[in-house]
């Protein structure tokens, strides 16, 4: 039985590929070189963090966390968030965000879906509201899987009854914690070759199927690993 589904949200959750990029395009920056240099393992995440930023203070020296607040509330959800999470919560299956994404957005998106828990990175600031410059690391970007095992042993959940959805390679920490994996809009070969179903509408809805085979069976729907 499945109980508990984790999801990734950049690019699953919300319509854009990255939550920081979001904020990049506002100002018209880029991160590349700093991704160039945590993908080949030269800065942490602490870093990687850090000098976004850096690149944010360029523009607005004194930004604050309701600045960002009001950049990311133009990030759309997902075509069919809702309607994914109202089948699970019917179900009973407790959901969870597990992402390296700005915690933000996550928050606003866990209460516009119900969601139960929330886990992003974020910001320190100062009494204004300010950021510091150093951020709050809850998912290790390269580690989901160790943030899932937390919350699988807070529940009482095993990888058996868990289920998770992302979209990018470092989403597959996540299946490996899972026993059904779904790719949704999958980035790259990667993740496709580690998922146990591959949904390529931009529909969070046809998830579904994969996470509940029994349902299709019993309809005489058809299964297989392509949604």
């Amino acid at each position: 039985m499945l109980r508990l589904v984790a999801l990734d949200m950049d690019g699953t959750l919300v319509d854009v590929r990255s939550s920081w990029g979001a904020v990049h395009d506002y100002f018209g920056e880029s991160n590349d070189e700093a991704l160039r240099l945590f993908l080949a393992d030269a800065i942490d995440d602490e870093e990687f963090l850090r000098r976004d930023i850096t690149l944010w203070w360029k523009h607005r020296p004194r930004i604050t966390v309701e600045d960002l607040e009001e950049i990311l509330a133009t990030v759309p959800l997902m075509p069919g968030a809702h309607a994914l999470m109202d089948a699970l919560h019917a179900r009973g299956v407790r959901t969870a965000i597990v992402s390296g994404g700005i915690d933000l957005l996550a928050k606003r998106v866990a209460r516009q879906l119900g969601i139960d828990y929330a886990l992003a990175n974020g910001f320190r600031v100062d009494a204004h509201g300010r950021l510091t410059g150093e951020g709050i690391i809850r998912v290790p970007i390269k580690s989901k899987d160790t943030v899932l095992a937390r919350i699988q042993a807070q529940l009482g959940v095993a990888p058996e009854e868990t289920a998770s959805v992302g979209n990018s390679d470092i989403d597959v920490g996540l299946f490996r914690r899972s026993a059904i994996g779904v790719a949704f809009l999958p980035e790259d070969d990667h993740v496709t070759r580690h998922a146990t179903a591959v949904v390529r509408d931009k529909d969070l809805a046809r998830v579904l199927p994969a996470l509940f085979p029994e349902d299709e069976r019993g309809s005489g729907g058809a299964t297989g690993k392509a949604f």
